[in-house]
């Protein structure tokens, strides 16, 4: 069974649990192949390749991490080889992976599996990448009550799938988009006229939105708090300071901690009791993950 994308119906579904609308995914996955072929065609797989040779392709850890996209290769696949393509995920997202394990199986025609490999490969291996970056920290901060959470910092027309991948590292999401919940940051306080303004500016016209201040002062965490701010970002507390902001809190607001934060701090971050801890370089610095394509010929 097969979706009006083409796909076969189980990817679709997986693809969907993304979070990404499977239409937006079919441009990204039309803009990569187009963009490798350049609108000519593969030279090295036409001359050197029969085109009845079919043959198995795998998807192949090289290096330790965490996958994450493994339904979106298969999609890029499915794009290019249509129905007669045989895909099997032989690891799920969120699953820890090593050196030699196959992450995705495919077989089909040897030209569409070639021409698939490089656009598959890019998305799996950004994606557990970000996946596996967001695992470390997680790990970093294990036996704390806080969470690691991500940023707009993303690839422009990736943000769903690399906000994914965070999830699939463990990692919580901040907001989607501007219109999910409010952030009052510095350059709002300074065209409302005060931290305290702000807030209630957005209350006022957003009365259902949660609302997140960032402040850079323990003065003007007590304005916010009295406000009523439902999240309080820490910009560049140290951690005494994010400490005290715990006292002062007293359970009223979620806290987030941001600004200059790195691995080798995040568990102390994470032991002054703030909620969250900020990091951008989950999706803007990520390494790829290591992953190769093994290609084995039909017997």
């Amino acid at each position: 069974m097969t979706s009006r994308q083409g796909w076969p119906s189980p990817i679709e579904d997986a693809v969907r649990a993304t979070g990404i609308d499977p239409d937006s995914l079919h441009v990204l996955i039309r803009m990569a192949l187009d963009e490798d072929l350049d609108g000519g065609v593969d030279v090295t797989t036409v001359a050197t390749v029969p085109t009845d040779q079919r043959a198995t392709l795998d998807l192949v850890a090289r290096g330790s991490g965490v996958s994450a996209g493994a339904p979106i290769a298969a999609a890029v696949f499915a794009e290019v080889c249509g129905d007669d393509a045989r895909i099997s995920i032989l690891t799920p997202d969120g699953a820890r992976v090593e050196p030699g394990q196959v992450i995705l199986s495919v077989t089909g025609a040897t030209h569409d599996l070639l021409r698939a490999e490089r656009p598959a490969l890019n998305l799996l291996g950004h994606l557990s990448g970000i996946a596996t970056a967001t695992r470390r920290w997680v790990d970093a901060i294990a036996g704390t009550r806080a969470s690691i959470r991500d940023t707009r910092k993303t690839t422009p027309g990736m943000r769903r799938l690399e906000k994914y991948a965070v999830r699939c590292g463990g990692g919580v999401n901040h907001r989607m988009s501007l219109s999910d919940a409010a952030l009052v940051k510095d350059n709002h306080v300074v065209a409302a006229g005060g931290v305290a303004a702000a807030f209630d500016l957005v209350r006022a016209r957003f009365p259902g939105v949660d609302v997140e201040v960032e402040v850079d002062s323990l003065e003007q965490l007590d304005d916010v708090l009295a406000a009523g701010a439902d999240l309080v970002l820490l910009d560049n507390f140290t951690t005494d300071e994010m400490r005290e902001a715990v006292r002062r809190n007293a359970g009223r607001a979620r806290l987030e901690a941001s600004g200059g934060l790195s691995l080798d701090v995040a568990a102390d971050v994470a032991a002054t009791g703030v909620d969250y801890l900020a990091v951008g370089a989950l999706t803007h610095s990520a390494p790829v993950l290591d992953i190769g394509a093994d290609l084995r010929q039909e017997s």
